[in-house]
């Protein structure tokens, strides 16, 4: 049972409430209007001291917007066996665009008195464990945008994994999202697509060394300047796996 408020106490928990409820929608549609597909706010009080980020910092940040950006089903199209020069462009060009609409959101924010911190959609902080300042796919989670599919990535029941993450951490009061139940059920396209074996039966025996050495093969057959596939990522749409 939640402890008697005083009247005090009640006026002011009645007035945050009201605000995380009006913040919210407003945050999103400025969100929507700015290009993204996907929105959603994930509470951060318990994780942040797994990011690379200064504990300073985030002292004041325990919430997080996190927003996605659907990626053109024609660019993944071209991609069979290995990425492609074109599917490289569009990664790096929907990345750029995420980081405009997280400064913008940030801003948005700060405008209305509040703190926040866009972290960068892709930038690569610790090469050797390959790492982040956060994990993006983990506040998607947290934030209720999807579930970790047996590719090891996010999966959303409408646009699948063909989706690109970017977040922006904040104290401003908004409501908190919740994560689903995950649903890739009997969907395997990923296992039979991967061109390395790593995706497996069962999400927990992914085999990240077996993915990131193929990673590295692509990137020195000169498919992509950069560690990245996208083999898995063209067959999940999210559509059989969803109920």
């Amino acid at each position: 049972m939640r402890p008697k408020l005083t009247e005090q106490s009640e006026r002011k928990f009645g007035a945050e409430f009201m605000e995380k409820k009006r913040n919210y929608p407003n945050l999103k549609q400025f969100a929507r209007d700015l290009g993204a597909d996907l929105f959603g706010v994930a509470d951060i009080a318990q994780i942040k001291k797994d990011f690379m980020i200064s504990p300073r910092l985030l002292e004041k940040l325990n919430s997080a917007v996190c927003i996605g950006m659907r990626l053109s089903a024609g660019v993944l199209a071209e991609i069979e066996t290995h990425p492609t020069r074109l599917y490289f462009h569009h990664y790096k060009t929907t990345n750029a665009a995420l980081d405009q609409a997280a400064l913008k959101i940030a801003a948005f924010i700060q405008r209305k008195g509040y703190l926040s911190l866009p972290v960068p959609a892709s930038q690569i902080v610790d090469w050797q464990n390959q790492k982040a300042h956060l994990s993006h796919k983990k506040i998607g989670e947290l934030a209720g945008l999807g579930w970790i599919g047996r590719n090891n990535l996010l999966v959303n029941k409408k646009f699948g994994s063909q989706f690109r993450l970017v977040t922006i951490l904040s104290n401003m009061p908004l409501k908190i999202d919740k994560p689903v139940v995950s649903a890739c059920a009997d969907c395997r396209m990923c296992i039979a697509a991967c061109p390395c074996g790593a995706i497996k039966e069962e999400v927990s025996a992914f085999d990240y060394r077996a993915c990131f050495e193929k990673l590295k093969e692509f990137q020195k057959q000169r498919f992509v300047d950069q560690y990245i596939c996208g083999v898995c990522l063209k067959v999940c749409t999210g559509k059989k796996g969803a109920k």
